[in-house]
């Protein structure tokens, strides 16, 4: 089985499925020696007698077989002269090794007879021969002794159908051809009307001509990648090919046929090496035009095929302008281990021609690797990466695709991480991790180099070896946990240069929670513990006035310095159910509340012990003397930041609702009610701080969600209601709204979004609407939907579905009043009031959508619309048409900076993917 490459598939013309006929031609000949073998000992060696289970016929029957050009007859009676054999004294000549080294089976259904008189044997209707993992079926086979020749037929049914032609299988590799004649002293074969599969490839032939093991000549061939062979939509005819198996094919002029129309496409002559593994070889570049940079040569280079477990990919585009682009991909792979890809593409960049005041250059770069471990490598330990880093600019920029939804995405993160777990009780685990992750619109970008976190499982020391625990004493428990960090925090010019490690800051932090639950009075629910932390930093801050400039001077202190924090915090909470049934025989059989209230407290102390204070004093020619103290901690802006210097003891309020509905089951069948969700956590909560001396009430927070179609279309809602009001100036007062004139409480902010996905499927009965995500952008953290539009890769097969459904005659002829589309909507909306702005911060819309106008035939968009600032978001139209074997796509971007469009049609098949068209017109690019 031939092996498929990994990241890029190249046009490699193969006729490697006529190596099966030069198989299918060897173990004929093997067959019918056997055969030989076989009639020639009945004949000439008697010593045994064999008993043929054949009774005499009262009736002479003679059966005629007409075949092609030669008409065979049968008499039956031939049988009967054959059962008594005579016997002879054995030869003393030691037997030639028989060459067959297999069992051969075979059979048929309507007879298989030896004939002397004519010295042939027949296999006919069904007839099969079965020799290792060779088989022949074929309605007739004939091994010829006289002439040394094997045929095999088809035969005629009763309407005079020319049915039951010859099939020839070995392993994977099948071939049809009409007819077979060989010729075992000559060594020759001829095969009529041949028909193959092979690498993607199906292969037809009028007549092809064994000359040996090792040549195979062939006349008016057809060869193309269409389902049909016998009707395909295009192909190329070669009248000629000289066929060496395993190495090479060499044709004469080749003519590219669509529709059985001749094209001026062809070649005068072709030479195709031939594999069974993966080769290595050029890939042909796509010529090309723009306005600014020129004529170009895109995606050309060379593919290595390094083992049978990765691969590499060297890519380059060039423009007449001196803009050039380099790429590299690999692909690797090993089963039950791990896989993954690596891509790393940098791009220089030259607008105009140099010399003219519009000249300008910028260089881009980008790096793309991922790699997964099987679950079944390691159960212990596992590494993956995913990462997707380089310049910030690089998807507004690069020259050879227009990913959409990348562009609009204004962050690109990496992560690199290994795990590793110590079984045990208590068991220890232990992950290291690079991250980074950059802002496209500010260049800033944010590393963690490394990263480690281990932790020790959590232990109850007081629990009972057996049973349940019981009480607040046996549920203790605790655990440890680490985290240790260095961040370097840098731009996209500092990158990669000493100054990036200039703000670089290292912390480590020591976590030991301790915590219990136990019940009170059966029904509530209570949980309390502590938490101490010990937090290293290597950096601290200094601050004193200096008197001379008047100013705050800040000094960096290096070295080892440590600050530890400690809390308490309880919580109680219970769930109350409230149910009302309905009448028996109602649609609606009950309607059930479920709260779940509960209040937590939780104090955290005041560390004033790392807290300091320096004096800024009034300048002395002012006549003013006046000092201001004041306090500050050596921590502040470092790795973890300052403890907090402010005692605090806050009670915490929540409640949690859910409203479920039971009905009568639509399934007469079923015994259980249908549960449907009416509201689904709808959740308020506030706190109230003991210890503040001022607005001790927190804003009362609103969240939840309401289902309206299920498991379809849930809207989520949020909103904030303070209960204090404001001045003049519109900053908060400890006063309440109410007693400043005004409602119980103000609504400062508010929040609601739905998505919703739905198709012509949902509203035919009885099916379940599927609707795929189909243009997965998201592995470069675009958005996973559709909703701003495909990925369109000038290097990489585009994203179309192939075959997604493939229409029936039925299918076709329901078109007139069924026509499949599928649309996406997301609604977002955001309320801001805070000071009185009274505003809609955000209110948009956007959609996606595809319509399917005829089979294989669909149009779709992808746009917004702007309700609070009116106008259209980014849009992007698509028309796609499937031409069963090749594929045909037109990309519209109308508007915006990103105007482009982009045309392209081309055979589907990877194997012949260098024959396409590709017309486009890119956007203009702001370098």
């Amino acid at each position: 089985m031939a092996l498929q490459k990994l990241s890029h598939s190249f046009t490699k013309i193969g006729f490697k499925p006529l190596q099966t006929t030069v198989r299918h031609i060897l173990y004929s000949l093997s067959f019918s020696l056997f055969c030989i073998f076989q009639i020639t000992a009945q004949e000439t060696n008697k010593t045994t007698e064999v008993p043929i289970p054949a009774e005499r016929d009262s009736i002479s029957v003679r059966d005629t077989i007409t075949n092609n050009k030669e008409e065979i007859k049968v008499d039956s009676e031939l049988l009967i002269n054959e059962r008594e054999q005579d016997t002879t004294d054995q030869d003393s000549i030691v037997p030639e090794p028989q060459l067959l080294t297999d069992k051969v089976d075979y059979k048929a259904t309507d007879y298989m007879r030896l004939s002397r008189r004519e010295n042939k044997m027949y296999l006919y209707n069904e007839a099969e021969i079965i020799y290792g993992d060779m088989q022949i079926n074929s309605g007739l086979i004939i091994v010829d002794n006289e002439k040394n020749e094997v045929y095999a037929y088809g035969i005629k049914d009763s309407l005079g159908e020319y049915t039951q032609t010859p099939i020839f299988k070995q392993a994977q590799n099948v071939v049809e051809p009409d007819s077979i004649r060989f010729n075992f002293d000559t060594e020759k074969a001829l095969i009529y009307n041949s028909r193959t599969e092979q690498n993607g490839f199906k292969i037809k032939n009028e007549v092809s001509k064994r000359e040996n093991d090792s040549v195979i000549y062939m006349r008016n061939v057809k060869f193309t990648t269409a389902e049909d062979i016998e009707n395909p939509e295009y192909y190329f005819y070669a009248r000629r090919i000289k066929f060496v198996p395993k190495k090479k094919i060499v044709t004469g002029l080749v003519n590219m046929f669509i529709a059985d129309v001749p094209t001026p496409l062809g070649l005068p002559f072709g030479y195709f090496p031939l594999s069974e593994d993966r080769t290595s070889g050029f890939i042909i570049p796509n010529p090309g035009e723009e306005n600014r940079r020129g004529y170009f040569l895109q995606n050309g280079g060379y593919y290595f095929a390094i083992s049978d477990y990765a691969d590499l990919t060297l890519l380059g585009d060039y423009y007449t302008n001196g803009s050039y682009t380099f790429a590299v991909e690999s692909a690797y792979a090993k089963r039950y281990r791990f896989r993954g890809n690596l891509r790393f593409r940098f791009e220089n960049n030259l607008q105009s021609e140099r010399g003219f005041p519009d000249f300008s250059r910028t260089t881009t770069y980008n790096i793309q690797w991922t790699h997964s471990q099987d679950a079944k490598a390691n159960p212990n330990s596992r590494f993956t990466a995913s990462v997707n880093f380089g310049s910030s600019d690089f998807f507004q920029q690069s020259t050879n695709q227009l990913n959409t939804g990348n562009f609009l995405n204004n962050q690109i993160s990496s992560n690199i991480s290994y795990s590793k777990t110590f079984p045990g009780d208590p068991q220890v685990n232990i992950n290291v991790a690079a991250t980074h992750n950059s802002n496209t619109n500010t260049g800033i970008v944010n590393m963690s180099l490394p990263n480690v976190n281990a932790s020790v499982s959590r232990v109850f020391p007081f629990a009972p070896k057996v049973g349940v625990k019981k009480g607040i004493i046996q549920n203790i428990n605790t655990q440890y946990n680490f985290t240790g960090e260095n961040r370097i925090v840098t731009n996209d010019d500092d990158l990669f240069s000493a100054r990036m490690f200039e703000n670089a800051s290292t912390g480590m932090r020591h976590s030991i929670p301790l915590t219990t639950n136990f019940k009170i009075f059966k029904y509530l629910s209570a949980t309390a513990g502590t938490n101490y932390q010990e937090s290293w930093v290597f950096e601290t801050i200094e601050q004193r006035f200096d008197e001379d400039t008047r100013e705050v001077v800040e000094d960096t202190i290096s070295g080892f310095d440590a600050f530890r924090t400690y809390n308490f915090s309880a919580s109680l909470g219970t769930t109350i159910y409230g149910t009302f049934n309905f009448k028996e025989g109602k649609k609606i059989q009950a309607i059930r509340h479920t709260m779940r209230p509960s209040v937590s407290y939780s104090i955290n102390p005041a560390f004033d012990q790392f807290y300091d204070e320096f004096t800024i004093t009034d300048d002395p020619t002012t006549p003013e003397d006046e000092t201001e103290i004041v306090e500050y901690s050596r921590f502040e802006g470092g790795f973890f930041g300052a403890p907090s210097n402010v005692f605090s003891s806050s009670i915490g309020f929540s409640l949690s609702n859910n409203v479920e509905m039971k009905v009568r089951s639509k399934d007469t069948t079923s015994t259980e009610p249908r549960k449907i969700t009416l509201l689904n956590n709808l959740n308020f909560s506030t706190a109230y701080n003991i210890a503040g001396d001022s607005l001790k009430i927190s804003p009362l927070s609103i969240t939840g969600n309401i289902p309206i179609i299920q498991n379809k279309l849930d809207i989520n809602f949020s909103a904030a209601l303070d209960p204090y009001a404001l001045d003049n100036n519109n900053r908060k007062i400890d006063v309440f709204n109410i007693e400043n004139g005004g409602s119980l409480f103000r609504l400062t902010r508010a929040s609601a979004n739905f998505g919703y996905s739905f198709s012509s499927q949902d509203f035919e009965k009885g099916k379940v609407n599927e609707d795929p995500l189909e243009n997965q952008n998201f592995r470069n953290e675009g958005r996973p939907d559709n909703l701003f539009g495909g990925v369109t890769d000038f290097g990489e097969d585009r994203s179309f579905v192939e075959d997604k459904d493939k229409k029936t005659d039925t299918d076709q002829k329901d078109y007139h009043y069924k026509i499949p589309w599928n649309l996406r909507v997301s609604y977002n909306v955001n309320y801001n009031n805070s000071a009185r702005q009274n505003e809609i911060s955000s209110h948009s819309i956007m959609f996606s959508g595809d319509v399917e106008l005829a089979p294989r035939w669909s149009v779709g968009v992808s746009s917004g619309y702007d309700l609070r600032n009116p106008g259209f978001t980014f849009t992007n139209l698509r028309f796609q048409r499937d031409l069963e074997s090749w594929r045909m796509s037109f990309n519209w971007i109308p508007f915006s900076e990103r105007t482009s469009w982009n045309f392209f049609i081309g055979i589907k098949s990877s194997v012949l993917s260098d024959i396409k068209w590709d017309k486009r017109r890119e956007p203009d690019r702001q370098l």
